[in-house]
């Protein structure tokens, strides 16, 4: 399980890539914050994008895996410990059958 949320957290990587480097640039750095304020109190800026959405999307389905995915980790090293441990004391036992207490 573990792996199979692994794999999907990197395609969604992947993918958000995609979007980030198709995105039409917005203006920003130093010609954007000095030279369109006006620009920025008049209109109101169009956050109806396509990709934009996507990329916020593409981020939660990420946060969410990633989340999920430390619930999944060391699930199958509990049960494997869970495991030996039955398994030591079932030889613990006829041990102690065959010495008793003295």
């Amino acid at each position: 399980m573990t792996t199979l949320l692994i794999v999907l957290i990197l395609i969604a990587c992947i993918i958000i890539g995609f979007l980030i480097l198709v995105q039409k640039p917005k203006g920003g750095g130093l010609s954007g914050a000095f030279g369109s304020a006006s620009s920025q109190v008049m209109g109101v800026q169009r956050s109806g994008d396509v990709m934009e959405k996507g990329t916020w999307y593409t981020i939660a389905i990420i946060a969410i895996l990633t989340i999920s995915s430390t619930f999944t980790i060391g699930v199958g090293d509990r049960k494997k410990a869970i495991e030996q441990s039955q398994k030591q004391e079932q030889q613990q036992q006829p041990q102690q059958e065959q010495n008793p207490a003295q």
